[in-house]
C-alpha cells in the first residue's frame, strides 16, 4: 500500500511539472502573439492557440498579474514588461487610485495622430500606459515609459538621450534639453513634485530644467496631479500656473484650490475616484480635424 501511494504521488508530481511547462510555453505563444499585434481578441486566441475560452482567459489574467499585457473590453493589449525601478516596482505609489483615476481623465484629451511628451512621473506613467496600442508618436525621457512603447508597432517612439537618473530612469540634462529644443510635439504630459500659487515644482534641478524645456517644445500642456500635490513647494520653480493650458486632478481638490486654478487661467478637470477598481479603458478621441 505504500509503495502504490508513493508511485501516485510521483506521478501527480509528473503530471503537475508537466502542466506547469505547457502553461509556460503556451503563455510565452501567446505573449509572442499579443507583442507582434499590439492587440488582439479572445476569439482569435482560442482560433489561433487551439484552446478554450476559459483557458485563453486564465492565460492573459496571468500575463496581466505579470504586466506584460492589459486586459480590455474583449481583447488584450501588449503592455511590455513592469519596469523594476523603486517608483514603478510591485509596492503602488501613494495615491495609486487618484493617479489611476487622473491619468484615464488625461488620455480622453488626446487624439490619435498625435504626438505626445511624457516625462518620467508616477501618474505619467499611468498616462503612458494608457496609452499602449494607440496610434501616435510618443517622444519621452523615461525608460520605464519608453519600456512600455518599445514593441509597439502601432507608435512611433522618440527616447531623448543624456544623464540617465539611476533612481528614477529618466534622461536630463544638456543633451536632453538641445534635443527638446529641435521638437515640437502636439501635447506634452507633466507630473509634479508640488504646486502652489507661484506654480508648478520639482524637486530635482537638472530634471526642472529638462520639464522647461519640453514646455517650450509643447503646442499644449496638461499637467496630472493629485489633490495632496496642491499647496505644496519643491526645490525649483518648473514653470507659472498661467503656461499651462489644462490641469487634471481628482474630486478631493479643494474648492480654494479649484478657484485659484482656474483663475490663473488653465483648464481644469477633477474626476472622481474608485478606490476599490482601477478606471476603465477611456474612450479614445478621434483626430481633430
Amino acid at each position: 500500500m505504500i509503495a502504490c501511494i508513493s508511485v501516485a504521488t510521483s506521478q501527480n508530481h509528473v503530471h503537475e511539472a508537466t502542466r506547469n511547462v505547457q502553461n509556460h510555453e503556451r503563455r510565452s505563444r501567446l505573449l509572442d502573439m499579443i507583442r507582434v499585434r499590439g492587440f488582439a481578441t479572445v476569439e482569435e486566441i482560442t482560433q489561433e492557440m487551439g484552446v478554450s475560452e476559459s483557458t485563453a482567459r486564465r492565460d492573459l489574467d496571468a500575463l496581466e498579474e505579470q504586466g506584460a499585457a492589459r486586459r480590455t473590453h474583449g481583447g488584450v493589449l501588449y503592455a511590455g514588461g513592469l519596469p523594476r525601478r523603486a517608483e514603478f516596482g510591485e509596492q503602488k505609489p501613494a495615491n495609486w487610485a487618484a493617479k489611476r483615476a487622473i491619468a484615464a481623465r488625461a488620455v480622453e484629451e488626446i487624439a490619435d495622430g498625435e504626438t505626445v511628451l511624457l516625462d518620467g512621473g508616477t501618474t505619467t506613467y499611468e498616462v503612458a500606459r494608457l496609452l499602449v496600442g494607440r496610434s501616435l508618436q510618443v517622444v519621452t525621457n523615461s525608460l520605464p515609459v519608453a519600456n512600455l512603447f518599445a514593441s509597439e508597432s502601432r507608435t512611433d517612439l522618440v527616447l531623448l538621450g543624456g544623464y540617465v537618473s539611476p533612481r528614477t530612469g529618466v534622461c536630463l540634462g544638456p543633451y536632453a534639453n538641445e534635443l527638446l529644443g529641435r521638437l515640437h510635439v502636439t501635447t506634452t504630459v507633466l507630473s509634479a513634485a508640488g504646486i502652489d500659487a507661484e506654480g508648478l515644482f520639482n524637486a530635482h534641478l537638472l530634471l526642472a530644467e529638462t520639464e522647461q524645456a519640453m514646455l517650450k517644445a509643447a503646442g499644449r500642456v496638461i499637467v496630472v496631479a493629485d489633490s495632496s500635490k496642491f499647496g505644496r513647494k519643491s526645490l525649483t520653480l518648473v514653470s507659472p500656473l498661467e503656461a499651462i493650458d489644462l490641469v487634471v486632478s481628482d474630486e478631493a481638490l479643494s474648492r480654494n484650490w479649484q478657484d485659484r486654478i482656474v483663475k490663473a487661467g488653465p483648464r481644469l478637470v477633477v474626476t472622481p475616484v474608485d478606490e476599490q477598481e482601477p478606471p476603465s479603458l477611456p474612450t479614445r478621441r478621434s483626430q481633430p480635424a
